[in-house]
């Protein structure tokens, strides 16, 4: 019996956690899909209009740029995201404990 509920109790959290990683994944590439167009813009109209930018930033240096904006909003707003949903859910979980 005392197995039968460790072993829900596990299964609902290996649940929690795989919500809250989805939920990550999904802000996430949000996130990184208006960080690379927000980037992609301003560069790229750079790279054709300033004479400096033009000399010093060919293709591949314009796509590293978009590109590591676009991984560090990525990995900076999955991370926030799925905190923010473990922790809702911690305080869920201990008011359900509570009550």
């Amino acid at each position: 019996m005392a197995n039968n509920v460790a072993q829900s109790a596990l299964d609902q959290r290996l649940a929690m956690a795989k919500h809250c990683s989805q939920e990550g994944v999904k802000a996430g590439a949000k996130a990184a899909i208006v960080a690379s167009i927000a980037t992609a813009i301003p560069t790229l109209a750079s790279a054709r209009m300033l004479p400096w930018a033009k000399a010093h930033l060919n293709h591949t240096a314009q796509a590293l740029i978009i590109s590591t904006v676009a991984g560090a909003a990525y990995f900076i707003v999955a991370d926030k995201t799925v905190l923010a949903t473990a922790r809702k859910n911690s305080f869920k979980q201990a008011s359900n404990l509570e009550g």
